[in-house]
């Protein structure tokens, strides 16, 4: 199979990267396993000497990275993100290991773009930034150790998918999967519909928001299927507005 189609569409996103010297580190893994997208989120360094002399032959990976102010910027137009990380929260969406995620990614990969996203180096990612993203991947590790590099970490994910390409036949999607922002809005509308039908207490909204979320991020949403459930939650203010 020819991987390049697939590889093209995949993002590597990096929030809030803090060290020049890995951004060249993320570029050099991306490149040598045949990925060329990469975001930088609010970045707190710039590309400097030092990012050139680690990212060595991909400083074009590097000098192409698109920076975005915010992370719904870098995931416009993608129709899955997965977000790395370490720490188990409450609530977690579907999480898996690379190897896991791979296939999957791929797949969607074929039609449409898809995100990997990356914390910064001291915090991570918040829990904010988690919820804007459908799945978790988590790099298996020594327990007692689990401090990976950031390059290390991208180099990881950019192998299995490079290794699952290499190894099998990667389907096409069944059906055309719905676009980040889309998404999002549907989960504001929702939001505004439970407030106004007296359901959700934003000033004591628990984990409901949370829990929305997660349950579509296990289900996987169509475009037709967002448009359908805005259109109900159109119907439920239209409802209230003329009894």
């Amino acid at each position: 199979m020819n991987p390049a189609p697939a590889l093209a569409n995949i993002r590597v996103v990096l929030v809030e990267t803090s060290h020049p010297g890995n951004l060249g580190a993320v570029a050099r893994a991306m490149k040598v396993m045949g990925l060329a997208r990469l975001y930088l989120v609010n970045p707190k360094c710039a590309v400097d000497d030092e990012a050139r002399a680690r990212a060595s032959g991909a400083v074009d990976v590097l000098e192409a990275a698109v920076v975005c102010a915010s992370l719904d910027e870098a995931l416009a137009g993608t129709v899955l993100a997965a977000a790395t990380t370490s720490r188990r929260r409450d609530l977690p969406h579907p999480a898996y290991t690379p190897r896991q995620a791979a296939p999957r990614l791929l797949e969607q990969a074929q039609a449409a773009p898809v995100a990997l996203v990356f914390g910064s180096e001291t915090f991570g990612l918040s829990n904010e930034q988690l919820a804007r993203c459908r799945w978790l991947v988590n790099i298996p590790a020594n327990p007692d150790y689990m401090s990976l590099n950031l390059g290390s970490a991208v180099q990881v994910l950019a192998y299995e998918l490079r290794a699952t390409l290499e190894d099998a036949t990667i389907a096409l999607p069944a059906f055309e999967p719905a676009r980040h922002e889309e998404a999002e809005g549907f989960y504001a509308e929702l939001e505004r519909t439970l407030v106004a039908i007296g359901f959700l207490d934003p000033a004591a909204p628990k984990r409901l928001m949370p829990r929305m979320r997660r349950l579509f991020a296990r289900a996987g949403l169509e475009r037709e299927e967002v448009a359908i459930l805005r259109g109900i939650l159109a119907a439920v203010q239209k409802g209230r507005n003329n009894p």
